[in-house]
């Protein structure tokens, strides 16, 4: 397949999976496993994964801006950026402390990334019809705890293939936050975690990294911000209608497809 073909294949996976709960690392590690795609360092990765961080701040620069400007008057505020950054504290811990496990093993895995896709899809399709009544309708208003408790489901996804939006959704549903709220608030954190995920892969594969094929990394940068940016605002209308069911079965049918491909191709 042509370089930037496949350059803009890979970053139209990672916008339009990025923010719905079925897992974008696990499609794209998927995908480049059956496409023989390398890049080495994962620059390629990496960069695509910073175009659809950038999309989304694009969609909320100005809600998480006027949550700033307004916290030292406004307490609602001020609870909701505090809200958000103890439900990112637990990422970082077990990001620091298994970074190099995850990256070097379980990313290597296919078949565990195959099975995980799988098991969420169940998970999500149990989760969608057995979730407690909604009792927060807000995204920036989830009190204190539960926020904690959402970040620590937000660490399961570090096994690829579970999804870090999937994990939050999860926690979220069960602990009784609205269907839409639910995926605003993972999208909501997914700014700080990725953020600090990507500059984290940076800053540890520096002298791995290649640039050399830029049109490639630049097309693929494009593609993901561009659809990162339609799929989340198409994402939170669906989901406020629809629910998450959808998702539970895409994931299953995908899965169970790499698993085929994975037996087919020993």
């Amino acid at each position: 397949m042509d370089n930037l073909l496949l350059a803009a294949l890979l970053g139209l996976l990672e916008g339009l999976t990025e923010f719905i709960p079925v897992s974008s690392t696990g499609h794209l590690l998927l995908a480049g496993h059956f496409l023989g795609f390398d890049s080495p360092g994962n620059t390629f990765e990496v960069v695509i994964q910073l175009g659809a961080v950038l999309a989304l701040i694009s969609l909320y620069a100005v809600k998480l801006g006027g949550l700033a400007l307004r916290a030292h008057r406004d307490p609602e505020a001020l609870r909701a950026l505090v809200a958000l950054l103890i439900a990112f504290l637990p990422a970082v811990v077990i990001g620091l402390i298994a970074h190099d496990f995850i990256k070097t093993v379980l990313f290597q895995t296919p078949v565990l990334i195959s099975v995980m896709l799988i098991v969420g899809g169940v998970i999500l399709l149990v989760i969608d019809r057995i979730a407690p009544p909604p009792l927060h309708f807000d995204a920036t208003a989830l009190p204190l705890r539960k926020a904690f408790w959402i970040g620590v489901c937000q660490c399961v996804a570090m096994i690829p293939g579970v999804s870090r939006s999937g994990a939050t959704i999860v926690g979220a549903l069960m602990m009784g936050v609205e269907k839409r709220a639910a995926a605003e608030f993972s999208f909501l954190l997914s700014l700080p975690t990725m953020g600090a995920a990507v500059a984290y892969d940076l800053f540890k594969s520096r002298d791995l990294l290649d640039f050399s094929a830029m049109t490639d990394i630049a097309v693929g940068f494009a593609v993901a911000f561009v659809t990162a940016v339609l799929v989340v605002r198409w994402a939170l209308s669906f989901i406020g209608k629809h629910g998450y069911a959808v998702f539970g079965w895409w994931r299953i049918i995908v899965g169970t497809a790499a698993l085929l491909g994975l037996w087919m191709t020993a």
